[in-house]
């Protein structure tokens, strides 16, 4: 059996291949089709020899379609790809296609649009030594079981992340941040699962990873993804076969303008939606979204320039009544911005927020900002109704070797103060809803939760002021001087909001 480090050597020595003859950034459009056409042959023919096997050798009886999960026609498999010395770019082409054509419920699409006939780009010598590296090693399941392999396959996402910049957040998302977000909504067995901008689909399996860990069944799952990008939704599917996932949806599309999952005139809902939106796009329809016909304005049209409270409007409306919850990755800004704050009243009076997370800075991919997950739930506990937990943990980070992340313990002090829903001094408070209202609606956790330093003082004492309090400080005197100011124009009679 392949070891997980022969495994990454293995993937990251073909990527290699690629170098000076490709940008780094379009690795991915080709590695990954080929490691998927490669993975689903080793398995045909594994499943073959049992067949053989268990038949006592009978041809036919091997090659019907019930003894195999994938159908690959004999001229499309890798060991025909394999004999062919010129035009190889378009040989692996027509095999990916014909496999595709094959399996047209499952597969079709799935290896993306990849220009592999460009001679240019791919001459045949670099593809005959891309597909002889490939066939070093046998990918089936005996000798790559699906977790090891799903492993692989990401270790290459994050690879391909750190080689191709600032793309990378439109496929990556830190994963220990996923990992927390799993865990505070705890998905169970049978439920629904929704991701509106799916990326690689990595928080969908983060909820299969959640169940797996405790046991329990997952196979159950109904996982369902949409992703704008064709080559990028491609990768999420072929992560989730690769993982042995198989009850699953990932639709190529744009989720505010189409999205792809409905139920007549109306949103389908799911029990759990995890997602981590693009981040104030400009490029949207806001016109269409002031008349939507699914009615997910629910608190109002958006400004142009940022489409995130048109994602946390569609998330909400995706949830189901009594089971819904979310955990969405967004930065600060929506927090707090005034050109929303209209948008956020009608929020906290629905009453569905029910945690307020801030995490540290570089958790985003490739980005210094620092991020909150919003938790929210369409039927919350009575106990926490008309209330909203602040959670202010920006010190729960670890950062080594230019890398962010979440350790265990970070996870686990945040989960257990999400659950215990009570007041910890300088991590945690629960504030009214009255109280939110007083402060205009703004959800800035500085605003509500003091951070404690290093000597034990909360920010602001003895003589000195953090940035981080700073900045609530002056949130909280600009909402005063904005009130004065409404009252101001309200009585000389003036029309401006």
């Amino acid at each position: 059996m392949i070891s997980q480090s022969q495994l990454e050597s293995y993937l990251w020595g073909a990527a290699t291949l690629l170098r000076g003859y490709i940008d780094a950034g379009d690795y991915k459009q080709f590695i990954f089709p080929l490691l998927f056409y490669k993975r689903l042959c080793d398995v045909y023919v594994e499943e073959l020899a049992e067949a053989l096997e268990e038949s006592g050798g009978d041809q036919e009886y091997a090659a019907l379609p019930e003894q195999h999960r994938f159908q690959i026609p004999e001229d499309a498999h890798w060991y025909a790809t394999r004999t062919k010395v010129t035009n190889v770019g378009k040989a692996i082409q027509d095999a990916l296609r014909a496999i595709e054509t094959a399996n047209p419920d499952t597969l079709y699409g799935v290896f993306g649009d990849a220009q592999w006939t460009n001679k240019d780009r791919l001459p045949d010598h670099m593809l005959r030594e891309l597909i002889e590296h490939f066939s070093s090693q046998m990918l089936s399941l005996s000798n790559c079981p699906e977790d090891e392999l799903g492993v692989g396959y990401e270790f290459l996402i994050k690879k391909f992340a750190d080689d191709s910049g600032h793309t990378a957040a439109e496929f990556y998302t830190n994963r220990t941040v996923v990992h927390l977000m799993t865990e505070m909504l705890e998905p169970k067995p049978g439920e629904s699962i929704y991701d509106p901008t799916c990326g690689s689909a990595g928080m969908l399996l983060s909820a299969v990873a959640h169940l797996k860990r405790q046991s329990k069944e997952w196979r159950n799952l109904q996982l369902f993804g949409q992703e704008r990008n064709l080559l990028t939704s491609a990768i999420g599917r072929m992560n989730l076969f690769l993982h042995g996932t198989e009850d699953f949806s990932i639709v190529r599309g744009d989720t505010l303008a189409n999205p792809a999952f409905v139920e007549g005139d109306r949103l389908m809902q799911f029990d759990v939606v995890l997602a981590n939106p693009p981040y104030s796009i400009k490029q949207w329809d806001r016109d269409a979204w002031a008349a939507d016909p699914w009615g997910r304005n629910i608190y109002g049209t958006p400004p142009q320039g940022r489409a995130d409270y048109a994602f946390w409007q569609h998330i909400i409306k995706s949830m189901k009544a009594k089971s819904g919850r979310c955990a969405i990755l967004f930065p600060h800004g929506v927090l707090f911005r005034n050109e929303e704050q209209a948008m956020r009243e009608k929020l906290v009076a629905h009453d569905v927020v029910e945690c307020v997370l801030g995490l540290g800075p570089n958790l985003f991919y490739n980005s210094p900002m620092e991020a909150c997950v919003v938790i929210c739930r369409m039927n919350k506990p009575k106990e926490r109704r008309n209330k909203v937990l602040f959670i202010n943990a920006v010190n729960e980070v670890t950062r080594e070797r230019a890398q962010s992340f979440l350790t265990d313990e970070h996870i686990q002090r945040i989960v257990a103060a999400y659950q215990s829903f009570g007041d910890e001094g300088g991590f945690a408070r629960v504030v009214g809803n009255d109280e939110i209202r007083e402060k205009g609606s703004n959800l800035s956790i500085p605003l509500y939760v003091r951070v404690e330093n290093d000597n034990g003082n909360s920010n602001g004492t003895v003589g000195t002021v953090s940035l981080k309090q700073a900045i609530a400080n002056w949130q909280e005197s600009s909402l005063a001087l904005r009130e004065s100011m409404d009252k101001m124009f309200l009585v000389l009679g003036s029309q401006n909001d």
